[in-house]
């Protein structure tokens, strides 16, 4: 299991729920702290799940709320360093 942490600075733990924005395929948990948890099987379904995540960005007004939260979920999952060994 793939867990991707993202800090509640940088997107609310209640933003699929707010927003209109694909889940991830295993869901998600948010931590004691606030931050929102991404889960994922492997870095394979992270990696499918960050490709749906910018063709659904690409649909996207620049300015729209959702935009910034997608910018902020591309982010942490392109930046996970599992994900990045993944890549290479």
């Amino acid at each position: 299991m793939l867990r991707i942490d993202i800090p509640s600075s940088a997107i609310a733990a209640n933003v699929f729920t707010q927003e209109t924005l694909p889940t991830p395929p295993n869901g998600t948990e948010t931590e004691i702290n606030g931050d929102l948890i991404l889960l994922f099987e492997d870095e394979a379904e992270a990696v499918a799940y960050l490709d749906e995540l910018e063709d659904y960005a690409a649909e996207l007004d620049g300015g729209s709320p959702e935009k910034t939260s997608v910018n902020a979920l591309v982010s942490a999952i392109t930046n996970d360093e599992f994900v990045q060994a993944y890549l290479q």
